[in-house]
């Protein structure tokens, strides 16, 4: 049984997430030669284990630029490069000012004038990364350029790219860094940020600013995707005939933010090497073997969560989903990323009095880590 397909091609992956469950919670899959681990125990074992390392991006045929980015990303790197990229982007996150989500969504829906509206395009795809760049400050032609041309970035996470990947990566990478690294020299934390982490770990002041600038285009790429999916994905739960709640209840809507998250994540796997041998239900992952960490289905695990397949706001311990890792590796922009889901449901919902789904049956975008819809077309009017 192959482990790995596009979320295009099957239309619930959640059936043979639970087949995997009951059968073979690690499972050896021979034809890809990677390990798969669906099990809540087994995912948070792998996640927490240090010898088990982010596999290094494919670098061949990357420009200069390209190359500073992924190498430098926190989500990209292990060990001690791992802490500095981590400290970065914690720095540049604890200095966001906070922006009304509001007015950015008013701007996006005063631009379209009709009552049948694509919530991915007008909605997903721009507002979280606008919100990053206008909380940082950034000028409205550096924010449209930003925001316009960060799709082709995304891939650079990706661990196989095609020819065309890799020149739309190249493309683009140069401007977007000289654009961020101006930008962000101009920001009054950032001579004595960069000056205390370069003393700190003993790397170069230009090192140093490399990684800050790098980091934040890694935030605006997990924006637009993990964002985009979260944004999705919740807005179709609050239509979901199962669930019933008032919506212009922003503590309700967050429980519902938050269950999604569990229930139907953006991000359905990442992976992991081993470093050495690591032991593993009785079983041993040889060194430099892939392992596939399958985060929604230890979401549902029943062992972790009680009724894992029933869409509950109300089950105690939701937040202990792995959507966002765990441990060392664990995704910066969590409580972003539902503040932000929250405040845009929450808009929606008391701005527009009747709203309704045109198209129930979903297409998602043909990617393997990730549960992305292509559109989701609704009616909005009052």
């Amino acid at each position: 049984m192959s482990t790995l397909f596009l979320q295009s091609e099957i239309k619930n992956p959640y059936s043979l997430y639970h087949k995997m469950l009951e059968e073979s919670p690690m499972y050896w899959d021979e034809s890809h030669k990677i390990w798969a681990v669906y099990s809540y125990k087994y995912c948070t074992e792998i996640l927490n284990h240090k010898k088990a390392y982010i596999p290094a991006v494919s670098e061949n045929s990357f420009n200069e630029y390209a190359l500073k980015i992924s190498r430098n990303l926190a989500r990209l790197s292990n060990g001690v490069q791992h802490e500095i990229a981590k400290e970065s982007a914690f720095i540049v996150f604890s200095y966001m000012k906070n922006i009304g989500i509001d007015s950015i969504l008013s701007e996006l829906f005063q631009n379209n004038n009709n009552t049948e509206i694509n919530w991915v395009e007008l909605v997903c795809k721009k507002l979280p990364v606008l919100t990053v760049l206008k909380s940082l400050g950034f000028t409205d032609d550096d924010s449209f350029f930003i925001s316009k041309n960060i799709e082709p970035l995304i891939k650079i996470m990706q661990p196989n790219k095609k020819s065309e990947d890799i020149e739309a990566i190249n493309a683009i990478s140069e401007k977007m860094y000289v654009i961020i690294e101006k930008h962000i020299s101009s920001i009054s934390f950032y001579e004595n940020a960069i000056t205390a982490i370069s003393t700190k770990y003993g790397i170069s002041y230009q090192e140093t600013k490399s990684v800050f600038v790098s980091n934040l285009i890694g935030l605006f790429i997990q924006s637009y995707d993990a964002g985009r999916g979260l944004l999705s994905n919740a807005l179709l739960q609050c239509f979901s005939k199962e669930n019933s709640f008032k919506k212009t209840d922003k503590t309700q809507i967050q429980k519902l933010v938050v269950e999604t998250l569990r229930f139907d994540p953006p991000i359905h796997n990442t992976r992991r090497i081993a470093a050495e041998d690591i032991q593993l239900n009785n079983s041993t992952i040889k060194q430099n073997e892939t392992i596939l960490v399958v985060l929604a289905a230890a979401n549902r695990d029943d062992r972790q969560f009680e009724n894992p397949t029933i869409f509950d706001t109300e089950r105690t311990n939701n937040q202990e989903h792995l959507t966002f890792g765990i441990g060392g590796h664990m995704c910066l922009a969590k409580y972003f990323s539902i503040n932000l889901a929250t405040e845009a449901l929450h808009y929606l919902f008391c701005n527009f009095k009747n709203i309704s789904i045109l198209d129930h049956e979903i297409e998602y975008e043909s990617l393997i880590n990730a549960r992305l819809p292509k559109a989701i077309w609704i009616s909005i009017y009052n």
